[in-house]
């Protein structure tokens, strides 16, 4: 005789035949010995002076009056797998800050993720795994990250024998800082290291850390609405196969292998959520986005949340030569400095 199978007991056994067929990842989480300083800490923070009622029920970054004060959605797992999603999404946040710091106006400013890969495996990560939070003590510690016209992203780092990685020079040198080259090498042409180059630089970061979920959640809330994305860790496995919506199963796991950015939240027919950006490319989810349901820790999403505020980055550069061989005075060069909102916003209270 047989059996009628419901359409939810189907699904559940493609997930699990889907899901033995997957071959088996990394957990891309990985806090390294290097990374001490988790929070590097000296003006106010948003909920120390922005008050629960001033904070909306929505706001996304990605749409402020019709317009995107994000930079643009990346993908780790090309030109061939590295596990830099903690690189992609504090980084990413990091530049959408900036962006905003710019009224969200010109040309993006993107951030060397390469860079801190070739510089930055003590401390922030590799391949195989890294953190946000490292990779915020590391770019303080180091004093910069050049953009990424400086140093593209190749999914490599020294560790990792993934694809051509192991015929490639990743290690922390002047020329895998920032470089060009200026012709084929058939043609007598050669790779230049660049003594000038634009950069950008952090003032403060740190992790939010609340027992309460409710004022958790209120005080993630404050500080993307005031100052911009913030970094997490979170569950990927679940996600592998989301097709869109508001993920809300509370009983999927929370134990972090995986780091993404929360660029907005809000609410959809009473079930608050975050607005998250994932570094798989704009084919998957909503063109690279996800929603997870707010306030109960779903995913583990508002486990290690973190945040870093811009110091200076360059609007003007110092202007080189097309070789690279040749750049003008520091004259010629202007950095922009980061005003923290809690500057105004305090003032104004």
């Amino acid at each position: 005789m047989m059996k009628i199978v419901g359409i939810a007991t189907l699904c559940a056994i493609v997930n699990v035949v889907n899901a033995a067929d997957r071959p088996s990842r990394i957990n891309e989480y990985v806090i390294l010995e290097g990374h001490t300083e988790k929070n590097f800490i000296k003006s106010p923070v948003p909920h120390e002076y922005v008050q629960d009622h001033e904070v909306p029920k929505e706001h996304n970054w990605n749409n402020v009056d019709g317009k995107s004060c994000l930079t643009h959605s990346l993908n780790q797992h090309i030109p061939q797998y590295c596990g830099s999603c903690w690189a992609h999404a504090s980084l990413s946040a990091l530049a959408d800050r900036i962006k905003i710091a710019r009224n969200c106006e010109g040309d993006d400013i993107n951030l060397s993720i390469q860079f801190v890969l070739n510089c930055g495996g003590g401390v922030a990560g590799s391949c195989h795994g890294g953190s946000h939070t490292g990779t915020y003590q590391f770019l303080k510690s180091y004093g910069y990250v050049p953009y990424d016209t400086c140093q593209t992203y190749i999914a490599c780092s020294s560790e990792s024998k993934e694809g051509f990685c192991k015929d490639v020079d990743t290690t922390c040198t002047p020329v895998n800082t920032c470089r060009t080259c200026n012709t084929f090498s058939d043609n007598g042409g050669e790779c230049t290291a660049l003594e000038f180059f634009p950069n950008a630089t952090i003032a403060e970061y740190g992790v939010i850390r609340e027992w309460d979920m409710a004022k958790r959640v209120k005080m993630i809330q404050k500080e993307i609405y005031t100052r911009g994305p913030v970094a997490t860790g979170i569950q990927a496995a679940p996600l592998l196969d989301y097709m869109g919506g508001i993920f809300d199963d509370a009983d999927a796991p929370k134990q972090t292998n995986h780091v993404v950015s929360i660029v907005g939240f809000g609410e959809d027919n009473g079930v608050p959520y975050w607005h998250v950006r994932n570094s798989w490319g704009a084919y998957w989810g909503e063109n690279g986005f996800f929603k997870v349901k707010s306030g109960e820790n779903i995913l583990g999403i508002e486990d290690t949340v973190a945040w870093a505020t811009p110091g200076q980055f360059t609007l003007q550069n110092i202007p080189c030569s097309e070789d690279g061989k040749m750049c003008g005075g520091v004259e010629h060069g202007k950095a922009h400095e980061y005003v923290d909102p809690s500057v105004y916003l305090m003032a104004k209270e």
